[in-house]
């Protein structure tokens, strides 16, 4: 019998976990938001896979190198740690050059649910964009609104819930009933 699909805690990166730094290429300026680490180890205690979903386009406008990406990325796991990220996904390409991987797009909350072996209707998209939210449900997860970064100036946005940061969506999340999976 195939094992029952995980639930998902898919997380945007800059203004969500960190705060928002234009274009953030300099692990120096990495600041994980208070709170966030146990927000994490709470979600992932309860069962949740943690799995980052970000947008990089200054990549793709050559801003910064794949490199510098990484720099900043495990910087950012190492002050999150003993909380686990389970993987990172991220999409170098320009809005201006369309990708099936670019928020709002779902496909690389796909590619995680396919490799992690994740079930979307048990996960949830936390972020602090309307790309962030439409992405979420465009794969089939819940959806939660953080108002740090850009956040506090969205307004209109269909989530499931809006919370002022990370830790108040994990408190959120965790008082929601998971819906069972039919293959369990």
């Amino acid at each position: 019998m195939k094992p029952a699909a995980a639930p998902a805690i898919f997380l945007d990166r800059d203004g969500t976990l960190m705060e928002e730094v234009h274009y953030c290429r300099d692990p120096r300026e990495v600041r994980v938001f208070s709170g966030a680490v146990e927000a994490l180890g709470s979600l992932a205690a309860a069962g949740f896979r943690l799995v980052i979903v970000t947008n990089q386009s200054g990549i793709g406008r050559g801003l910064f190198t794949e490199q510098d990406f990484f720099a900043v990325q495990n910087e950012l796991l190492r002050q999150l740690a003993p909380a686990v990220i389970d993987a990172t996904y991220f999409c170098p390409s320009a809005p201006e050059n369309p990708d099936p991987r670019r928020k709002p797009a779902p496909g690389m909350v796909l590619e995680a649910v396919r490799d992690l072996g994740l079930d979307p209707a048990r996960s949830w998209f936390v972020g602090d964009k309307a790309v962030d939210v439409e992405c979420g449900r465009r794969a089939g997860t819940r959806t939660v609104l953080v108002k740090t970064g850009y956040g506090a100036g969205v307004a209109d946005v269909l989530a499931d819930g809006v919370t002022e940061d990370i830790a108040a969506a994990a408190r959120f999340i965790l008082s929601q009933p998971i819906p069972t999976n039919p293959a369990s």
